[in-house]
């Protein structure tokens, strides 16, 4: 398949940068990462000529992004500027489940809960972004489920999002600024061995979002590029969807068969032009593979 988002439907549209999606429990969730806000909605109900309406599930202090579900079944989302992981209650209070601030002096980014273990890994930027600082590798960590943590692997270019590989025990991790998707062994106590090339990408792309398939392929988003991809291991790029003059920035796959690709987009990733333009949304495509 290769198409481009004009042939998406789109189903959430004035968001300043939507990430962290997630197909979680019928319903579609998401950061709206310069706002702090993360929102939940069911897509089967949107209609143009309806009022249904995004649920507001909780405000963060500062930026959002990953979005995961502990073992007893709260939500955790990575608070990016208190370097902190929070859990939210049933009545949408959210409070620190993990505090990486003694650790780590860059914002966090994007997380995935190992659903095996209950383990969190989350990645930091590595250095000011936002400032202009030159680039630096940067860190990711693995929480346990006390909230306590502990470095899992470090000299990764901008660690973002990662999936745990249906049927495995091998985390892929994308490295934003390496274009490339590294794979990990994840071990009993949650730490990772056997670092590794999952796959190269077509230069230029810079992944960002992604989600992973049933057959253990994986979707990518390329922020710079304007592109998402469909990956197998070793690189190969079976789909492609483009979008033009758009940041790609995550995508989720879900719906009643778990065939509907989510798709994020912005067009930019600066916070001061997204407070103006409200250009993001998320639209949607039909793909041949569900997700696991």
């Amino acid at each position: 398949m290769h198409t481009t988002i004009d042939s998406a439907t789109e189903v959430v549209s004035g968001i300043r940068f939507p990430e962290g999606n997630r197909w979680h429990d019928g319903r579609l969730w998401y950061s709206d990462m310069h706002t702090g806000e993360v929102f939940s909605i069911d897509p089967a109900v949107v209609d143009p000529r309806s009022d249904v309406a995004p649920r507001l599930e909780t405000t963060i202090d500062g930026q959002s992004s990953g979005l995961g579900w502990l073992s007893d079944g709260r939500l955790v989302v990575s608070a990016m500027n208190s370097r902190t992981i929070q859990a939210v209650g049933p009545d949408g209070t959210n409070a620190v489940f993990a505090d990486l601030s003694s650790v780590e002096s860059s914002l966090l980014n994007d997380l995935v809960v190992d659903e095996a273990t209950g383990r969190t890994y989350v990645g930091a930027f590595g250095y000011d972004l936002y400032g202009g600082e030159e680039p630096r590798p940067g860190p990711l960590y693995v929480v346990d489920p006390d909230g306590s943590s502990r470095l899992a692997a470090d000299g990764l270019v901008f660690p973002n999002s990662a999936n745990v590989l249906p049927g495995t025990r091998t985390l892929v991790v994308s490295e934003t600024w390496g274009g490339r998707l590294t794979a990990f062994d994840i071990e009993a106590d949650g730490s990772l061995s056997g670092r590794r090339e999952w796959a190269a990408l077509p230069d230029g792309v810079t992944p960002d979002g992604s989600t992973v398939d049933a057959e253990g392929a994986i979707w990518v988003c390329s922020v710079d590029t304007g592109e998402f991809l469909r990956v197998v291991e070793g690189g190969e790029v079976t789909d492609r969807i483009d979008a033009p003059g758009l940041c790609a920035i995550d995508c989720a796959l879900g719906g009643e068969d778990g065939r509907t690709l989510y798709l994020a987009t912005a067009d930019s990733y600066d916070p001061e032009t997204t407070a103006r333009t409200r250009a993001g949304r998320i639209s949607a495509v039909r793909v041949t593979v569900p997700g696991p």
